[in-house]
């Protein structure tokens, strides 16, 4: 049974932060990036812009997922200018390919549109591709990355 559970206190969010970073980024986090997310999750969670969940499965906890929500200028293929974009979005290893990785994703998705984002997006692992493609997400070709 997967049960979806909204996460607004700090030391969860912080416990399911780090385990993304050292298990999907492999870095283990320095105090600063820790500050970092600390300071960011506070300012973030309080006004709203930040909505996480975590996931467990029979009692157990299995994952987590999360979007960033953020305004741009309304263009035609977003007239509301709202975006999200999801983040953070993990199911620890004994839980995969229990449908675990769609429902954060399909819960997360629901979230954005129910906020009004016209534009929902993400960064994936190959290994998430499937996962993602499935949801209905595709490639952006026109979009780029700066590297200072």
């Amino acid at each position: 049974m997967i049960e979806l559970i909204q996460i607004k206190a700090l030391p969860t969010l912080m416990m399911w932060r780090q385990e993304v970073l050292r298990n999907v980024f492999g870095v283990e986090p320095s105090a600063r990036l820790l500050v970092e997310n600390r300071r960011y999750y506070r300012e973030h969670i309080a006004d709203d812009t930040h909505f996480a969940i975590s996931v467990k499965w029979n009692g157990e906890d299995a994952g987590c997922g999360a979007i960033c929500l953020t305004d741009e200028l309304p263009s035609p293929d977003n007239p509301s200018g709202k975006c999200g974009y999801l983040m953070n979005i993990y199911v620890r290893q004994p839980y995969r390919q229990h449908g675990i990785a769609h429902t954060i994703v399909k819960s997360l998705v629901d979230e954005a549109k129910r906020r009004g984002c016209g534009k929902i997006y993400l960064e994936t692992t190959e290994d998430g591709r499937p996962v993602y493609e499935s949801a209905g997400f595709g490639n952006l070709p026109d979009m780029m990355k700066f590297y200072d």
